[in-house]
C-alpha cells in the first residue's frame, strides 16, 4: 500500500464555455486556489479548455503540433505551482504510438508531475451517443471522437491512479480492471448532462467506488455552459466505504480537496476483503 506524506486532492468545478482563453484563465485561478489549500494533485473537469464539438478538431491538431496550447499550459501551472495535474481532457489528434488522426480526435486526459513533465496519458475508451431530454437533445461523440483502448494507471503523490472520464462511469468492468492494476483512487473528470447526472451521478460513483473498494474524485462541470447545454456539477470525493467526504452542491465554479487516506484504504479492503471471495 503505498503511504505518501500530504496526501490531499483536490477536484475542481468549472463552468466551461467556448471561449479557450476564459477558460483557461478559470483553470489557472482555480488550480492556484487547489495548490494553496494544500493539495499535492488537483483534477481538472472534462472538457475544461474546449467545450465547443466544432472546436475539437482543429484544436486537436494544434495540440499535436510542436506548438500546443492547452498541454504547454498545463505543464506550466503543474511547474508554477509545484503540484501535479490531471488535466480533466482535452482533445488530440495524436495516439499514443505517435500516428495521426484524419478528422476526428480522442478525449484524452494527460498527467503532469510538479515539474511540468507528461507522466501519464488516457484516452477515454467510452462514448457517449445518447438521447437525453434537454435542450441539446442527442449527444454523439462518436462523429467527433475516436475510442482508447488501453486501461491507465500512474504512480502520483497520493497513491496509484486509475483513470477514467465521464461515461465511462456506467462501464463497472473498467474499473474491475483499474483495481486490477493496483488502483487506489480513481479520477473522473466529467461533464454530466444535468437530467443524466440528477438521475445517477451519486449511485453510479458510490457503487464504483464501494465495489471496487478505491478512492474516486470525480469533478465536473457543472452550470449553464451554453443556450442548450446545461451540466449537473455536484463535483465530489468518496471514500472506498462509499461515503461522500466533500461536494461542491451549487452551480458554478469551486473547489473541494480531501486526503486520500491509505491507511482507511487498507482497513477497507482488510476487514471485508472482496477481492478474495471473488468466485468468477
Amino acid at each position: 500500500m503505498t503511504n505518501f506524506s500530504s496526501p490531499c486532492v483536490a477536484a475542481i468545478q468549472m463552468v466551461s464555455t467556448h471561449d479557450i482563453k476564459a477558460n483557461l484563465r478559470e483553470a489557472e485561478r482555480l488550480l492556484t486556489e487547489s495548490a494553496c489549500a494544500g493539495a499535492r494533485v488537483a483534477v481538472l473537469p472534462e472538457n475544461f479548455a474546449v467545450l465547443a464539438t466544432s472546436q475539437m478538431v482543429d484544436c486537436g491538431q494544434r495540440e499535436a503540433s510542436h506548438a500546443p496550447v492547452i498541454r504547454q499550459f498545463l505543464a506550466d501551472q503543474a511547474r508554477r505551482l509545484g503540484i501535479w495535474i490531471v488535466g480533466g481532457s482535452l482533445p488530440l489528434s495524436q495516439r499514443p504510438d505517435g500516428t495521426l488522426i484524419e478528422g476526428r480526435v480522442r478525449a484524452t486526459a494527460l498527467v503532469y508531475d510538479d515539474q511540468g513533465n507528461e507522466v501519464g496519458r488516457y484516452d477515454k475508451i467510452h462514448l457517449f451517443d445518447a438521447m437525453v431530454e434537454d435542450a441539446h437533445g442527442q449527444y454523439r461523440e462518436s462523429d467527433t471522437f475516436e475510442p482508447g483502448e488501453s486501461v491507465v494507471t500512474v504512480e502520483t503523490p497520493v497513491g496509484r491512479l486509475g483513470m477514467a472520464i465521464c461515461y465511462d462511469l456506467r462501464f463497472p468492468e473498467l474499473f474491475r480492471a483499474l483495481r486490477e492494476k493496483g488502483a487506489e483512487w480513481i479520477c473522473l473528470p466529467s461533464a454530466f448532462t444535468w437530467q443524466t447526472g440528477d438521475a445517477h451521478w451519486h449511485a453510479l460513483i458510490r457503487a464504483r467506488a464501494i465495489e471496487n473498494q478505491v478512492w474516486v474524485v470525480a469533478p465536473g462541470q457543472g452550470g449553464q455552459n451554453s443556450e442548450r447545454r446545461r451540466t449537473y456539477g455536484h463535483s465530489l470525493i468518496c471514500d472506498p466505504w462509499g461515503k461522500v467526504v466533500s461536494e461542491i452542491t451549487e452551480d458554478g465554479p469551486g473547489v473541494i480537496t480531501a486526503t486520500i487516506d491509505a491507511d482507511h484504504l487498507a482497513n477497507v479492503r482488510a476487514r471485508m476483503p472482496v477481492w478474495e471471495h471473488r468466485r468468477l
